[in-house]
């Protein structure tokens, strides 16, 4: 399968779309705070994959 080219990735046009909102109270603002400090962890979570040296074959 090919990627159409230039064109952006639809998964990251709708989350870029979804954080860029304007909070209408304080309560929907702590909302959107939490969703972009819930996508940061995970991104971090995805990320962190440690190389295991200890285990390695000869």
């Amino acid at each position: 399968m090919s990627k159409a080219k230039g064109t952006a990735d639809k998964n990251l046009t709708n989350v870029a779309e979804s954080l860029d909102q304007a909070a209408v109270n304080s309560h929907h603002a702590q909302q959107l705070n939490q969703d972009k400090n819930d996508r940061r962890h995970q991104d971090a979570l995805n990320h962190d994959q440690p190389t295991d040296l200890t285990n390695q074959r000869s």
